[in-house]
Parts: C-alpha cells; structure tokens; sequence
C-alpha cells in the first residue's frame, strides 16, 4: 500500500490551523466554532468562524487543576460542557455540566451547573432541548444514560436514566462480568426518535425504547469484546435508510485494550430488525492493519463525526488524522478522502481526536496534544 495512503492529503485542502491548546471536541452552531480543551487549566474556547481562513478567537472557559471539560455542545443560545474529574486537586469544583447562555458568544454566562458525585459526565449530546448525558451518581458504578430536560435552561430536570444490569450497587446488583473485568460504563447516549443508543465501554452496545422517558426499555444488546479487544466508543444511527435498510455505525476506540490487538475500526450494523443488530460490513484505513499485529494505543480509530450529510462520513482516526468514509454500499463502505496532519509540537505523530462539520461544509478537526484545523472537502457540500 502506497506511503501516501498513512500521510498527506487527498481530497482534502487546508483553509486554516488554530493553535489552540489540545482538544477533546469540537462543535460548530451558526459561525460559531466551540473547542473543548484536553487539559487544564484550559476549558473551553469560542471562536468566530465567519471567515474560516481567519477565524477569531472569542472567548476562553478556564477550568482548575483536577478538572477537565474536554467535550462541548452548543445550540438554541445554550452551550453545554462536562466537568470530569482528571488527576487530584480542587475537590471543592465538583463533577457535573455547565450550562451556558451563549446568545452572546463573546459573552458566555452561566446559567447553572448540573452537579454530580463521582467523577462526573464524560461525553454527551444534546438537541437544543434534551441533553443526553453520561452521568454519574454515588451508588452506582460507572457512568449511565441519563436526559435532562433544559426548556427552562437554569433549572434542569432529569427525566430519564437508565442502568445496565449491575451498575446499581446500592440496589444489590452486581456485574456478571468475569473477573478482571472492567466496570460497565455509559459512554455516551445518542437518540434517533424514540430509540437511544448507547456505547458501553467493553461491554458493547444497547439499543432503548425511550417512547415513554419515565420508562426507558432494552431493545438489543450487543457486545463485541473480548472477541475484539477495544471498547465501544460511539453508537450512531443512520437517519435516512441506505439502500432501504437502516443502519447503525459503531466507533472502537483504540485505548484500553483488553489485550495487545490491531487498531481498532468501525463496524457498520443492520438495525432494519432492531432486535437483532446484524454486522454487515467494517472500515479501516488502508494500508493500516497489514497482518493482525499488535500496534501502540491511538493508532486506529476515534470518533465519526456526529454531523454529516448523506453517506459521506468524516473520522477522527487518531494517528492517522481525518479519513472520509463513503458508505453509500453500506455493505463495502471505503475511503474517499484524508488528511493527516503534520504533529504537534513535541508530538511524533498526530492524534486526531474529533471531527466535526458546519452548514458550509467545512470540517473541523481537532488534535488532542494541540491545534486546531478548519479543512474543506468537494466530497461535503
């Protein structure tokens, strides 16, 4: 496989680069670019993007030392960011989600925050309304699911939560998991109608009926460890059917290992049958896993982007920088464009972390060590 394949650019041109410190997420709302930063004492950077050749940075969050808020979303004048416990130190911060009044980007104000015990909400996504958040709570082991309703933005109201089968240690349960094992833990929810999709770190994928949100009801279950060794990073519906089946696309994370393996890649499931969620196809780079062996942690894959349109898909493939998957055969999805970022400094390669798009098309690429790129693409219009 040609070097070029693992480096450079195809189909893919540079507008601009953020040097903005490492990012665990990016999301745009109107012109409005929002940077979630890895670690403190950096939160959250706003920035105008009207002119993408030269955005503007805006406004920055700091957060204290012990605390991360690497993951943000933002829209109807809300922006919403975790607060995760990261290393020791200002206990008194306390894990939870900020909300923000962001009408003015310039001007974030506090509205309030969603306290928590634990260490604190991990990743989430929200509609404007309804935030889907993985939360935590004493009592419980791990993160789960949980929706707050936001129509009254200061004072949030928890109208959902839900548990995998021994999570609720106050309750009695227990995990049935061999030992060793690790904790179940939500890592994210993401809602198609009144279906909620969970990834569940190693230990797969649930599908729920949320139709009635005082109670929420298992649909499938899936679990591809320890068969495969990486954990179920994200769990994202297809909205339109691809050739009259729907589909579901399922990101592995290349961390946590449960044993030295290959990158990890994405799994492309038929969800036409709900109830039996049904391999149809994986991605992977080309050229990136020759033989099956064992290669360091971020290599593979990350995260696809949560916005996209039709069946051109951008990721976020860690080392490997920004792959564009084509799924139209969602039975053969294959690569159609990438760019693979030059390192960070005092980096040996990048590491690619989120991607994400805005209504002109343009793409969003953040590296979790530094940086940011702004890249556009004739494959995304």
């Amino acid at each position: 496989m040609p070097e070029s394949v693992l480096s450079g650019s195809r189909n893919v041109s540079l507008l601009s680069h953020l040097d903005l410190p490492g990012g665990g997420q990016v999301w745009v709302d109107g012109t409005t670019l929002y940077v979630a930063h890895m670690r403190p004492p950096h939160g959250t950077t706003v920035v105008d993007i009207a002119d993408p050749r030269n955005p503007r940075v805006l406004h920055h969050i700091p957060i204290p030392a012990g605390w991360h808020s690497h993951k943000v979303r933002a829209a109807n004048g809300l922006m919403l960011v975790n607060h995760e416990k990261f290393g020791p130190g200002n206990e008194e911060f306390g894990a939870g989600m900020m909300i923000y009044d962001v009408r003015d980007p310039a001007n974030p104000r506090e509205l309030t925050k969603v306290a928590m015990s634990g260490k604190g909400v991990h990743r989430f996504t929200f509609d404007g309304t309804l935030a889907y958040v993985s939360a935590t709570e004493a009592g419980y082991v791990g993160n789960f699911p949980a929706v707050l309703d936001l129509s009254d933005p200061a004072r949030p109201r928890e109208i959902m939560r839900w548990w995998a089968p021994g999570q609720h240690a106050a309750g009695g349960e227990r995990d049935d998991m061999p030992e060793g094992w690790p904790t179940p833990r939500c890592h994210h929810p993401m809602r198609l109608g009144d279906r909620l999709y969970l990834s569940y770190w190693h230990h797969g994928m649930w599908t729920l009926d949320i139709s009635d949100m005082a109670n929420p009801r298992p649909v499938a279950h899936v679990n591809t460890s320890a068969a495969f060794p990486h954990p179920t990073h994200t769990c994202m519906p297809v909205p339109e059917p691809v050739k009259g089946r729907r589909i579901l696309i399922v990101a592995d994370e290349d961390v946590a290992k449960l044993y030295p393996a290959a990158p990890s890649f994405l799994w492309f499931y038929d969800i036409t049958d709900e109830t039996n969620p049904t391999v149809i196809s994986t991605f992977q780079v080309p050229g990136l896993d020759l033989d099956g062996s064992p290669q360091p942690a971020m290599t593979g894959c990350h995260q696809p982007s949560e916005a996209f349109r039709g069946t051109v898909l951008p990721c976020a493939w860690f080392a490997m920088g920004l792959r564009i998957v084509d799924f139209s055969d969602p039975f053969a999805p294959r690569e159609v464009g990438h760019h693979v970022p030059a390192p960070a400094p005092g980096a040996d390669r990048a590491s690619s972390n989120d991607v994400t798009i805005d209504d002109r098309g343009l793409i969003y690429l953040v590296d979790r060590v530094a940086g940011v790129q702004i890249l556009e693409s004739p494959l995304i219009r």
